[in-house]
């Protein structure tokens, strides 16, 4: 690809995890012995003239699954038919407008099976019909280049009743594979351990009862959770114990943490302790109680009687759940513990929905002791949201951004629960959407600040085009500010990740080109300063020395931005980087910059940045790498008697 290619969306290898288990561990039946025919039906479709299959149906079917499994059946008979199987890979929904998708930048490489998940955003479409038809279109095309299309809708989204062309190409999963059989075939195939079937089998053994698990599972359980309990049944030990633990930790600690709560109705304390727990396992016990102590806004205890009685701080901590060992408290013994407690917390106790999060601020400032936990905090917060599925919990993360005391690890903090939370199944639509309303805000710097951090998580990686939609946003800011600083930085980020910078050149380069497009002007300069990173910089200019369309957009682009005044400064310093980049970098093309700049020239000799780097300012001393460009560019001062090639005066 070139950097004058269309961009297409981005894509994923499908992993080995799922391939095997559609491989090796597929279930065929549902609990009342139906034969589950979705995704043989999908893979007849796929193979067939049209190369398109729907799967529509409601949550929780397993419909993902069902996808992939037609993809690797559907690869199978074209792979027998050509010279090799196709790949799988998922397409990212990376919309630059989510409710309008663009079946132009969806990927059509050769023998390829593609899968696209839009269950969560089809239902947004403005126009459903019109992006249906194009699609069919598209996948036509995919067929006749030996590749095909598996669409993961939800149960009404996809406009069958609009046409018949429509309605054929929909495969309807209604019912769920049994849960039982999920969960015993994926301890079989998928971590080799048959020996622990019988804990889940629900049906009698040897003249017994059945296993004594097999209750956690019912005919209407959804085959993620029958996945789910396969997994936690892999990890723990063959023992009475390691059963209970793994009863514990499938059921999400729902009776441990009911009855932690009914034990301590009436004492706020111990109530305190264990949501400081909850933040800081692993931490010393004093400095849990101290944080604690914070949360309940009280200062430590005085009174030597006071002190003296109750229970003791470990008696305490084990208490409420905690597995203390000499000085320090854990809840790691009990994976998926601190997780239960706080959605118990944060759904029976919803006044305490702010003041945890204004405790949470002040427990992860700097030299606190919740600094060093930014990342396990961050992961219990995004757990708490998705878990909820409700966009109220973002909401409420999203107030706590102007109570932060704009400290860069809060604002970090925040921006890798967005991010989490926008890249998951569920909520992550809703969320995709606050980041784009919150970016056109220009009020609020912290918030702004904080989508450009989103933008510099792995969000930019499935999302790159949603992130370059809203670092737009954040650029197009009246003032050049700490927000419009860090979209910046975030800019240049997104352009070294791994095949990205061709799609931030394509629309860094559009914006630039408009007049008056201030966005589009920082975002240039900042792409093409090499003080920082030359990284875009040299592919620029090394596509721009074989490919004249590139080196046009490059003088093109220089010319809209110099007539801007409000980047003057900024493209001041970029030109002199430049100076400085063909003596010191070897990876720059020296004479291409002399050249492209030699163009700017002829355009904007009179441009404040042009005019300082060619004629020179009074009262400023430019060093050896700006006078060497200035006498490659031909172009003397016409004050040359006056100031010297240096800026200092003639003698």
């Amino acid at each position: 690809m070139t950097l004058t290619d269309k961009q297409l969306l981005t894509v994923a290898d499908i992993s080995e995890a799922e391939l095997r288990v559609v491989r090796t561990a597929w279930v065929g039946i549902s609990s009342h012995g139906e034969a589950l025919t979705a995704a043989t039906e999908a893979a007849a479709l796929l193979a067939g003239d049209g190369g398109l299959a729907v799967i529509a149906g409601a949550p929780g079917l397993g419909k993902r699954t069902t996808g992939i499994k037609a993809l690797w059946e559907a690869a199978q008979v074209i792979g027998g038919a050509s010279d090799g199987l196709p790949s799988l890979v998922e397409i990212s929904p990376d919309w630059s407008d989510p409710a309008l998708p663009d079946v132009s930048v969806l990927p059509d490489e050769s023998g390829t099976g593609y899968l696209l998940d839009v269950a969560a955003e089809v239902g947004t479409w403005k126009d459903a019909r019109k992006f249906a038809d194009a699609l069919v279109s598209h996948a036509e095309k995919l067929r006749r280049n030996g590749s095909f299309l598996v669409l993961v809708a939800d149960e009404w989204g996809w406009p069958q009743d609009e046409s018949g062309t429509l309605a054929q190409v929909v495969v309807r999963t209604t019912v769920r594979p049994a849960a039982h059989q999920v969960t015993i075939s994926h301890l079989r195939h998928v971590y080799r351990l048959p020996d622990r079937v019988h804990w889940v089998d629900p049906q009698p053994q040897n003249g017994g009862g059945r296993g004594e698990l097999s209750d956690l599972l019912a005919m209407t359980s959804r085959p993620a959770d029958a996945g789910r309990l396969a997994g936690i049944l892999a990890t723990v030990e063959a023992s009475p114990k390691g059963r209970e633990a793994a009863r514990a930790s499938f059921q999400e600690w729902r009776t441990q943490v009911t009855d932690v709560f009914d034990r301590t109705q009436s004492n706020a304390d111990d109530r305190a302790l264990l949501i400081a727990m909850v933040f800081l396992s692993g931490e010393e016990g004093l400095t849990i109680q101290d944080a604690a102590r914070d949360l309940l806004g009280e200062e430590a205890e005085k009174d030597v009687r006071t002190i003296l009685t109750g229970p003791d701080l470990t008696t305490r901590l084990s208490g409420v759940g905690a597995q203390v060992t000499g000085r320090r408290a854990t809840l790691g013994h009990r994976p998926g513990y601190a997780r239960s407690v706080l959605l118990h917390l944060w759904q029976q106790r919803a006044d305490i929905h702010m003041p945890l999060l204004s405790w949470l601020n002040e427990l992860t400032s700097p030299k606190r002791a919740g600094a060093a936990r930014l990342a396990p905090i961050s992961d219990l917060l995004v757990d708490l949201a998705i878990a909820e599925n409700d966009i109220r919990v973002i909401e409420e993360i999203h107030k706590w951004i102007d109570k932060n005391d704009g400290a860069d690890e809060n604002l970090e903090l925040i921006a890798r629960i967005l991010a989490a939370a926008a890249e998951a199944d569920g909520l992550g639509p809703a969320v995709r959407s606050r980041l784009l309303d919150w970016s056109r805000e220009n009020k609020s710097v912290a918030v702004a600040r904080t989508i450009a951090l989103v933008c510099q998580t792995s969000f930019a990686d499935h999302y790159p085009r949603q992130a370059l939609v809203r670092l737009r946003h954040i650029l197009a800011r009246t003032e050049h500010d700490a927000a419009v600083g860090t979209a910046e930085t975030a800019l240049a980020s997104l352009a070294s990740r791994n095949n990205q910078f061709g799609r931030v050149w394509a629309a860094v380069i559009k914006w630039a080109k408009e007049s008056g497009h201030l966005a589009g002007h920082r975002a240039f300069l900042a792409l093409m300063d090499p003080r920082t990173d030359p990284f875009a910089l040299r592919v620029a200019l090394t596509a721009a020395t074989d490919d004249p369309e590139v080196k046009q957009a490059l003088v093109d682009a220089w010319s809209t931005v110099l007539a801007n005044a409000q980047v003057h400064s900024k493209a001041r310093d970029v030109l002199i980087a430049w100076a400085h980049a063909r003596v010191k970098d070897e990876l720059v093309p020296r004479d291409l910059i002399t050249d492209v700049l030699r163009s700017v020239v002829e355009r904007h000799l009179m441009a404040t940045p042009i005019a300082a780097l060619v004629f020179g300012e009074p009262d400023v001393r430019y060093d050896e790498a700006v006078i060497e460009l200035r006498k490659e560019l031909h172009m003397p001062s016409p004050d040359a008697f006056v100031y010297g090639l240096s800026g200092e005066p003639s003698q």
